[in-house]
Formats: C-alpha cells, sequence, structure tokens
C-alpha cells in the first residue's frame, strides 16, 4: 500500500508533510502548529474527532497527532475509525502523565507512538520526524489476511507450497517458539506472522511489530527498548519500547537482517534472558514476550561475513518457515487476484468491475518479481484506470507494458520522448540482461519492453552471445 502523504516511492518528499493536529483545547493546537511550522513541516488544526474525520475525507494527511481526552469522539475513537478507514495514516496520541495507561493501550491499538503533556518541544520534534521517516517503509501487513482464518485459507491458498507454510505456522503458533520467516520482500512475512500471533495462545495480547530497517541503529535501540528521561536530547520524559509494548504478546522485528551488532547483543539478552535495560537506565526489566522474525537476507552468509551473531540466529529461529515467491507458485495467483478484485472494486466504488478469462490467464502467466505486494498494487490499477467494468486481455497488456517500463528506465529511455519502439541498432547486451531479469526471462514480455518483434529480440541474442531459449 503506497503512503497516502508526499512521500514517494524513492523516499524522497515532494513537499512538506502535512500534519493534522486534534485536541479540543485551543491553546494545544495553536502551540503545537506553530512548533511544526517552525520546524517545517505544515499543520493543520481541528477540535474534534468528527472535524477530524471530515478533514481526512477532504485532502489526504501524513500524520496525525491526537489528543486522547476529548468531548464527543476521544481519541481512542478516532484512533480506531482511523485503523478501519486509513490504516497507512500514522497516528501519535497526547496524553497526561497520569493517563500512561491509556497512552500504551492506544500503541497496542496501533499508534505509531505517544507524547506526554507538557510536551517537550526537542521531543515532539523527534517523535514526528521518526514516524515520518518510518512511513516510507512500504508493510507487508495482511497482504495474505483472509488466511488468518483457518476456514477461510482455502479462498487464497491453491499451492501445495503454501499450504505447507500455513501447515507449520498453525503448528508454531501454539507454542512460544520464536519464529524466523524467510523469503524475498513482498511474499506475505507479516501477514503470516500476524496470523501465527492470532492463532496462538496470546490472541488476546499485544501484537507490536517494528520493521527494524525503518531506523537507525541509536533510534532503533530506543524504539526497541525504551529510553529513561535525560537518556539523550529530547529524552523529556521515560518511555517504555516495543519490546514492553509487547509484554505478555508477539513482538514482531520485521528485517531483522538489517540490525547493528549491538543492538543483535541486546535482542540475544531478550530471548536468553528476558530482561532488557532502557536506555539511559541501569536495572533491568523482566519481559514475556513472543519473539517472530522476518527477513529476505541471507542470514548465513552474514554469520561467515561476521555481520550476524551466529548465536542470535540459532534462538530467532527455533521454527524456520520459508515463504515461496509467487512465481513458483502460480496456483496461488487466481485465487489472490479473485481476493483483491473484490477488494478493490469495494474500496474504489466499483462493485461491477470483473476480468475476463483471458486477463485472468495473463495475471496467472506473469512471474511477478514483485510477489503478491506487486500483484496487489496491479490489480488495484487495473481497477481505478478500467475504462469499463469489463477488464480485458488488452487492458491487462497495456497496463503490463506501463508498469514494466515504467519499472525500467533504461528501456523508457531507448523507446524516446515519443515512446516510439527501439530500434535494433539501439539495444545493448546490458539492455538484453537486464530487461530479460526484470520480465522474469520471459521473452515475449521482454520484446514488448524493448517495443520490438520477438525475432528481433532473437536476432540480438544471437548477436551478442545470449541464449535464445529460456533457463
Amino acid at each position: 500500500m503506497v503512503p497516502r502523504g508526499r512521500i514517494g516511492q524513492n523516499g524522497a518528499v515532494a513537499e512538506p508533510p502535512l500534519i493534522l493536529v486534534v485536541d479540543d483545547d485551543p491553546s494545544v493546537g495553536t502551540v503545537l502548529q506553530a512548533l511544526v511550522r517552525q520546524a517545517g513541516m505544515r499543520a493543520v488544526h481541528v477540535p474534534s474527532g468528527e472535524v477530524a474525520l471530515s478533514a481526512i475525507e477532504e485532502q489526504p494527511f501524513d500524520l496525525v497527532v491526537t489528543d486522547l481526552r476529548m468531548p464527543g469522539m476521544d481519541g481512542m475513537t478516532l484512533l480506531g475509525r482511523l485503523a478501519r478507514t486509513t490504516p497507512d495514516l500514522p497516528v501519535v496520541v497526547l496524553t497526561a502523565h497520569g493517563t500512561v495507561p491509556l497512552a500504551v493501550a492506544a500503541m497496542r491499538a496501533g499508534a505509531a507512538d505517544f507524547l506526554l503533556k507538557p510536551f517537550d518541544r526537542d521531543e515532539l520534534l523527534f517523535v514526528l520526524r521518526k514516524v515520518l521517516a518510518a512511513t516510507k517503509h512500504l508493510s507487508e501487513e495482511a497482504l495474505l489476511s483472509p488466511s488468518l482464518a483457518p476456514n477461510a485459507q482455502g479462498h487464497v491458498v491453491a499451492s501445495d507450497a503454501m499450504r505447507g507454510v500455513w501447515d507449520l505456522a498453525r503448528r508454531a503458533a501454539s507454542t512460544i517458539a520464536s519464529v524466523l520467516l524467510r523469503g524475498e520482500t513482498g511474499v506475505g512475512k507479516e501477514g503470516i506472522a500476524r496470523a501465527i500471533h492470532e492463532l496462538g495462545p496470546r490472541r488476546e495480547q499485544p501484537f507490536v511489530k517494528l520493521h527494524c530497517a525503518a531506523f537507525p541503529e541509536a533510534l532503533l535501540e530506543s524504539e526497541l527498548f525504551g529510553y529513561e528521561k535525560g537518556a539523550f536530547t529530547g529524552a523529556a520524559h521515560r518511555k517504555p519500547g516495543r519490546v514492553e509494548l509487547a509484554q505478555g504478546g508477539t513482538l514482531f522485528l520485521d528485517e531483522i537482517g538489517e540490525v547493528t551488532p549491538a543492538v543483535q547483543v541486546k535482542l540475544l539478552r531478550l530471548l536468553q534472558d528476558r530482561e532488557i535495560e532502557r536506555l539511559g537506565s541501569i536495572h533491568s526489566i523482566r519481559v514475556d514476550v513472543r519473539v517472530v522474525t522476518a527477513t529476505h537476507r541471507p542470514l548465513e552468509r552474514m554469520i561467515r561475513e561476521g555481520t550476524f551473531r551466529e548465536d542470535l540466529f540459532y534462538r530467532i529461529a527455533v521454527v524456520p518457515i520459508f515463504v515461496p515467491p509467487l512465481r513458483e507458485r502460480p496456483e496461488d495467483i487466481p485465487p489472490l487476484v479473485h481476493h483483491f478484485l473484490r477488494r478493490f472494486a469495494v474500496e474504489h466504488q466499483r462493485p461491477k468491475l470483473d476480468l475476463d478469462v483471458a486477463a485472468r490467464q495473463a495475471l496467472a502467466r506473469e512471474p511477478w518479481l514483485g510477489n503478491v505486494r506487486e500483484l496487489m498494487n496491479f490489480v488495484e490499477r487495473l481497477v481505478v484506470l478500467s475504462p469499463s467494468d469489463w477488464v480485458t486481455h488488452a487492458d491487462v497488456l497495456r497496463e503490463l507494458d506501463r508498469g514494466r517500463v515504467a519499472a525500467l528506465p533504461e528501456a523508457a529511455t531507448m523507446l524516446g520522448e515519443g515512446h516510439g519502439p527501439a530500434t535494433s541498432r539501439q539495444i545493448s547486451r546490458d539492455d538484453l540482461v537486464d530487461t530479460l531479469a526484470r520480465a522474469g526471462n520471459n521473452r515475449a514480455l521482454a520484446a514488448r519492453l524493448l517495443g520490438v518483434s520477438r525475432r528481433t529480440l532473437y536476432n540480438k541474442l544471437v548477436e551478442h552471445g545470449l541464449p535464445r531459449a529460456k533457463g
């Protein structure tokens, strides 16, 4: 899912972030607006949760900062509504010292972070910038959410490979063993992690997630383990970390391979001794959390290179589960297409939209190098851009070509300003190798990307000493 704000796919911010401040106290709203604007961001203040929902319908915001205690719709109710309607919109909650448990409950309900009143300027900006930076990372959450319930699994999973994955996940769910989910980006590891939590004995307790690649080392440590007042500039109050927020439940660490050696040592202590220390503290805290991790990195090679601890690897990989890429389980494509089509047809108010047989077959033949995430985004694009309620084979091919060329700058350059076909002379060996890789070694697709006939493609393969056949 693409972030709602103006953070693009390359991570660059095209314009200053827009923050919605929700507080019934006009003075608090005025102060927050001023601090946000001084930091080079934009802010809009509204006095209630009801007005906030209306404002969000009218324009996209990058972040919501809301008070928890307000007349009418309070902050917790607003958080719940936003979790259902705009789950990609991060929320930071404000609370007084006496209601810290309420703020912790809000974090467990999906808030990105919280601030204590009276808030410190440096801490406010620290939290806002941290949350805004983290929203650049796309989430895999709920890509396979229909499979969370055992009786719904058959509607989305058709391949023997994924049945095996879900069988392992169900068996692991009944234990407290650490699980390591492995597989390419976009295969749905976070959805499986959440399923392991929901199907296990800790389902009534919090599921807390953290994308390890979203934070630099110093921030990651404070996010995981919390910090004491004065631990660093901007730390105006003691604050629990994600480990404490997951007490009694499940902590999901995505992209564990990005964690630095220093943080790995502290994670090892968490797994071995069930103890942590907040940043700036010398006192240990006993914790009871079930840890599930995920990565696309080759951890065994990282162990050999000395960048990942072998003892930590064995601690997190008590139950290793490999999630195969979508191209290796094409049987799952048709049910996933059906699921995403129905979901986005309702979301974009096109309930009658459907695909013809040839269009579905074309989707099933694609390699989907971006896995379930790419398929999901492509189906949504079909729903949004289809000129009629009947999506044809030609519509699918047109959008496939558009998407592949957009993902291949070299091919787009070869097509020229007029987007006409490339000439045989323009196609280099590097162009061929790169295009074939992006096309999943599909010669017909590679020819379409390059804007040439299959015969021309084959001739260029021979000219550059590349195999004409797949494999």
